[in-house]
């Protein structure tokens, strides 16, 4: 019997921005957030995605994206899915669920990923004391294989990270979650000993309204 061909539940338009895209993008964790499609308990899909800048990195040799990128955009993510049983009764909040990762790849058309630094006043990065101006590099997809015209003579195979695999909060759990997090911006970096050396980094972010994108959510309900 041939393999099955797993329904497209997400489909993503690349030359399109996340806000444009025929099925709605989203990119804050929140339980009234409508789910876009059902997926069946065991059944096999296809979601398609946009990379996690939201497509503000550029396949070229500048790395001036990086330098200027909008950390409020990043992450937009393709769903929610609500899973259901054969009896079409959707999972609830408590439930486990397990989800294996079939197969990860390019969208047709577009083989290509990148690698960066960020510049030292724009969040650096581990190696910012070395390294402290934005740099790029794009890598291009050959089967398996990968290779930079940035980094000549570098090819090897590429492991595509899965990028962001996440369950909505529960109303409960996401007030848990703010108030933790309001907690922590209302006391400073101070109240921890560990932000002692990581005063210049932000140690909690509260959700703002920020190029806030909902899924199907209007914006006037935002």
């Amino acid at each position: 019997m041939a393999p099955l061909t797993p329904r497209l539940v997400v489909p993503i338009d690349v030359k399109k921005k996340p806000w444009e895209q025929e099925v709605p993008l989203h990119n804050r964790w929140h339980p009234d957030i409508p789910p876009v499609a059902d997926v069946t308990q065991g059944e096999l899909f296809r979601v398609e995605m946009v990379d996690c800048t939201g497509g503000q990195v550029r396949d070229d040799d500048s790395a001036d994206d990086i330098k200027s990128l909008d950390f409020a955009a990043p992450h937009y993510l393709s769903g929610p899915l609500r899973v259901v049983d054969a009896e079409g009764v959707p999972a609830s909040p408590g439930d486990l669920l397990a989800v294996e990762i079939c197969n990860l790849g390019p969208l047709p058309g577009d083989e290509w990923g990148y690698t960066g630094t960020f510049e030292r006043e724009h969040g650096g990065g581990f190696l910012t004391d070395h390294f402290p101006s934005a740099r790029k590099a794009i890598w291009y997809f050959e089967g398996i294989y990968t290779h930079s015209p940035q980094i000549p003579g570098v090819r090897f195979p590429g492991l595509t990270h899965p990028g962001i695999v996440g369950t909505a909060p529960s109303a409960e759990l996401l007030n848990i979650w703010n108030q933790r997090e309001r907690e922590l911006v209302e006391a400073g970096h101070e109240s921890l000993k560990l932000c002692q050396v990581l005063h210049q980094r932000p140690l909690a972010s509260l959700p703002t309204s920020h190029n806030c994108l909902l899924g199907k959510v209007a914006r006037r309900d935002c």
